[in-house]
């Protein structure tokens, strides 16, 4: 079997598996579109779906159903992923980009939370699940299939287009938005245009049910059901079986758990940190990141074919080392070229929050009902809303909190008291009149905006990403037999990519509220990488030259 494919890749690809290849990514482009629709849009979500709790909270409880979409991720690999391995892979497809194109329309049409109450939220959440689940089926099947149409030598640059497919949904999310935004306006577009790019799925979703419906099954699934050699029970085999087992583990532990920080932190995180801790404009920052998005693309393809040349392992080790090294200082370089207001502020006029340890909380409630009221969690959250790094300083007990801004302080007040609601009101108006008399900007100059600097950083951000997806579809694919291939895949990937990558920006924002440090949270995807680049290193054998087609 190996010297067929031998021959096929010394002949390249006919353009029948080139049709089947394309019309496959071109479905996952648009599951992922779907998909990140949600992040791109968290705070139009969040003052719509979330407005009874504080918009602090709302906006955290939006960043955990992002999260919620990543945590069912696992149960779709599992249902989809047996499904696939028994039945067929090309079945899988239809089945679960209907379930994301329903999901996602549903959403558009959603009424908000001054219509329905709590009923908003929860059937939000509820699609966001089945949004996850259907992309939990999506991404084996897609590289499985690929993978056994390529030739031998060329699957790392033939699967590396499917690993193009989450930029490219990213890219077409960020493009339509940007779109309704400058046709709308602002005005519209937060009052109702927001709800648009969902309803606009329903025409990605005919035309996704179309091209799948072309496409034939993959020859090596097959020849093996023919020959009467499907597994029969394909999570059994790949979870019950210790040699199958350790496999998983190694994916999970090293590649799919280190490949999740290190994009998100450069695709995603960078988009949340422009416009909610540097207070970029919207506008500005969606166009930062769509440009350095469509820079850094063919480096998807770039390294991908790299890796068939000199190895996968080589590749996706430098990724994830260079993403735990240079997350920090390249985020605080990015806050330089684009805030540097803030910059100026953060070095002249550094803040201190003196106040009772005892009287602190960790600033993060992940199921909104815990009230902030001590003078400490009032003085902190008011802070961490307005995008402002500052220490912490340990009062007396009993000491109510103070904010100090370089020579200037200003009392907080404990929420428990009668009267708070109206001491509220004036203790963020002095708060923010001190905060701009010590020069820390409402928000980011647009004209100060350093846009060449800022795509450069972000490039080189997202760089880091395609090194380590790159490789990855071949990686996984070339670990496992086929009659478990698309099970034995599909779990480690989505669990480490849907709890490492999905809760990034919930885990980031958490820490970064309770340290007081807007760089705190970039901590979490460092260490993360770093514990995956040992394990790649130490565990992980070279798979390039692996036949994917053999028994074993």
């Amino acid at each position: 079997m190996e010297a067929v494919r031998d021959a096929s890749s010394r002949a390249g690809m006919t353009s029948t598996e080139k049709r089947v290849i394309i019309a496959s990514s071109l479905g996952t482009v648009f599951e992922w579109y779907d998909f990140f629709l949600v992040g791109a849009l968290a705070a139009d979500i969040s003052r719509n779906f979330f407005s009874g709790v504080d918009p602090t909270v709302g906006f955290i409880l939006t960043l955990l159903s992002f999260a919620a979409g990543f945590a069912v991720r696992p149960l779709g690999a599992l249902v989809f992923g047996r499904l696939g391995d028994i039945v067929g892979r090309k079945h899988t497809f239809l089945i679960t980009i209907v379930l994301m194109g329903i999901a996602t329309f549903a959403i558009g049409l959603l009424p908000g939370f001054a219509a329905i109450g709590i009923a908003a939220p929860a059937i939000f959440v509820a699609m966001r699940m089945l949004q996850g689940l259907a992309l939990g089926g999506e991404y084996g099947g897609a590289v499985t299939y690929v993978a056994e149409h390529a030739p031998h030598r060329h699957r790392g640059s033939w699967t590396s287009w499917i690993q193009i497919t989450a930029s490219a949904g990213l890219l077409l999310s960020l493009v339509v938005i940007l779109s309704l935004r400058y046709a709308l306006g602002e005005t519209q577009f937060a009052a109702w245009g927001w709800r648009l790019p969902f309803l606009f799925s329903i025409v990605l979703l005919l035309i996704s049910v179309w091209i799948r419906l072309k496409l034939s099954e993959s020859p090596a699934f097959a020849r093996m059901k023919a020959a009467g050699h499907t597994s029969k029970a394909p999570l059994s085999e790949a979870f019950g079986r210790w040699p199958n087992l350790r496999l998983v583990l190694i994916a999970f532990f090293g590649l799919a758990m280190g490949q999740a920080v290190v994009w998100y932190t450069g695709q995603f995180y960078s988009l949340f940190f422009l416009t909610q801790v540097l207070k970029v404009q919207g506008t500005t920052a969606n166009w930062l990141i769509v440009t350095a998005t469509v820079l850094s693309t063919p480096f998807y393809y770039l390294f991908g074919t790299l890796s068939d040349r000199i190895g996968r392992k080589p590749v996706f080790l430098a990724g994830l080392m260079l993403g735990a090294t240079c997350f920090i200082p390249l985020y605080q370089t990015l806050t330089h070229y684009v805030n540097p207001a803030l910059e100026r502020a953060q070095a002249d006029a550094p803040v201190t929050v003196f106040a009772d340890p005892a009287d602190c909380s960790v600033q993060f409630n992940p199921v909104g009902t815990a009230r902030f009221q001590t003078s400490c969690d009032i003085a902190k959250s008011s802070l961490t809303s307005a995008g402002v790094s500052y220490d912490n300083l340990a009062a007396p007990a009993g000491t109510v909190a103070e904010v100090r801004i370089g020579t200037r302080t200003v009392a907080a007040y404990d929420g428990r008291t009668s009267g708070a609601t109206a001491r509220s009101a004036d203790f963020k108006a002095t708060l923010t009149a001190a905060l701009r008399e010590a020069g820390y900007p409402e928000k980011a100059d647009d004209s100060a905006v350093n846009r060449p600097m800022a795509v450069l950083i972000l490039l080189a951000l997202m760089l880091f990403g395609t090194m380590t997806y790159g490789p990855l579809a071949a990686m996984l694919v070339e670990m496992f037999p086929t009659r478990i291939r698309y099970t034995s895949l599909s779990l480690p990937y989505h669990v480490g990519i849907g709890w490492f990558g999905g809760f990034l920006p919930a885990a980031a924002f958490a820490i970064m509220a309770a340290r007081g440090d807007i760089y705190a949270g970039l901590w979490y995807p460092v260490i993360v990488a770093s514990v995956a680049f040992v394990v790649t290193l130490a565990f992980m054998r070279e798979t390039k030259d692996v036949d994917i087609f053999a028994e074993r």
